[in-house]
């Protein structure tokens, strides 16, 4: 016969949102219940189980080493349930919902959401659009797409696109655009949101990395797209993201000198998280999507 827990079931959950997410009010959120009734939790756990699970710092609580080594268990364990029960109920199966930031949702995926609609119907798909990086072990996320390297913790990522990057600019400024050397002393648009970062670009450009760029500084990516198709000046883009402008001729990439990084778009879940036939299909569908909305050439490679 299998022994109770020593500790409720909603004092554990505590413990491990607060332990992954590292303050209370993530976990006072997600329970419905008020900060001071999570403390209360974590203070009373620690007495039955006889060990102190946090650390109480001036930054905040941190995980001592026990709790540090059993957290995966406990993500994993807490994320299997909640599958299981979608997968008991079957209520969530005909819709995906996925997480994804403003340039990605605005620039790539709008325009083909009814793509994936046509090829399975009766599936709807549902966005969250944000900058925020949100919990993918939450119960109403199904999976995310995210830029970066794809190393980010309790996250199971796999690479779709987007690693291939260059200047783009309004044709109004194409002319003004005969050599690479010619970005220096034009308006360049600063995304202060971006990933992306001008000395690799001048680099492979054979140009000084450290030559002076000035222009129109947008701390929204939509809008710093906009305002190279309304011809405030040349934009540091994924060429991923660039494709269907440049493909209307509302943008165009006046040197066609791409350059790759190991930076991208990628496909993510919480690490443990059972993937239902939804995202299997998301997945099968960005897989052939992607290299079809970009076109084909090499680009340069660089870390």
């Amino acid at each position: 016969m299998s022994k109770a827990f020593p500790i409720p079931l909603n004092a554990l959950r505590a413990i491990e949102i607060v332990a992954r997410r590292g303050a209370l009010a993530p976990a006072a959120e997600e329970l419905g219940v008020t900060i001071g009734a999570v403390s209360q939790h974590l203070r009373r756990a620690e007495e039955r189980l006889g060990m102190e699970l946090f650390a109480r710092t001036p930054s905040g609580l941190k995980p001592l080493p026990a709790l540090v080594q059993v957290l995966p268990q406990l993500t994993g364990g807490f994320t299997q349930l909640q599958d299981g029960l979608a997968g008991l109920t079957g209520t969530n199966d005909q819709v995906l919902n996925v997480t994804v930031g403003s340039v990605f949702a605005s620039r790539w995926l709008i325009w083909r959401v009814n793509k994936f609609s046509a090829l399975h119907q009766g599936l709807e798909l549902r966005l969250t659009v944000t900058g925020a990086m949100l919990d993918l072990s939450r119960p109403d996320i199904d999976c995310g797409i995210r830029y970066g390297d794809g190393d980010w913790p309790g996250v199971t990522a796999s690479l779709i696109g987007g690693q291939d990057f260059q200047p783009v600019c309004s044709p109004l400024f194409v002319d003004r655009l005969r050599a690479p050397a010619d970005v220096v002393g034009l308006p360049v648009i600063v995304d202060e949101t971006s990933m992306l970062d001008w000395p690799t670009w001048l680099d492979a450009a054979g140009l000084d990395r450290n030559a002076v760029l000035n222009g129109p500084v947008y701390s929204d990516a939509s809008l710093a797209f906009d305002a190279a198709i309304s011809g405030q000046g040349i934009l540091l883009a994924a060429d991923m993201m660039t494709a269907d402008a440049v493909s209307d001729g509302r943008l165009g990439r006046p040197f066609n000198l791409p350059v790759r990084r190991r930076h991208g778009y990628f496909l993510a879940l919480a690490e443990g998280r059972r993937e239902p036939k939804k995202v299997k299909l998301f997945r099968e569908w960005l897989a052939q999507e992607v290299p079809d909305s970009v076109g084909g050439y090499v680009a340069q490679a660089t870390s």
